[in-house]
């Protein structure tokens, strides 16, 4: 069946640039996670107060496997040490 008009549903889909990544199922880095909300929280919503905290769980993921090692400036760290890969 064919749609015409305004109701015409795209049928391609793009991947995300940096691809899918895992799940946390087992909590891994659930501490770190919870530790990042928290300073969401405290200092209310502000992420720029929080990269610190944002850092150390994505060092958390890339440690463990849940994400791709990625140099820290491309992830917008630029002023810190990089993973390597």
């Amino acid at each position: 069946m064919s749609q015409t008009g305004p109701f015409i549903r795209v049928t391609t889909v793009s991947a995300p640039l940096k691809g899918s990544f895992p799940l946390d199922h087992e909590g891994t880095c659930k501490l770190e996670m919870l530790n990042y909300m928290v300073c969401l929280h405290e200092k209310k919503q502000q992420n720029s107060e929080c990269r610190h905290v944002a850092k150390d769980y994505f060092e958390c993921r890339m440690n463990h496997g849940l994400m791709d090692k990625e140099e820290w400036q491309k992830l917008g760290y630029g002023d810190s040490k990089q993973i390597s890969q």
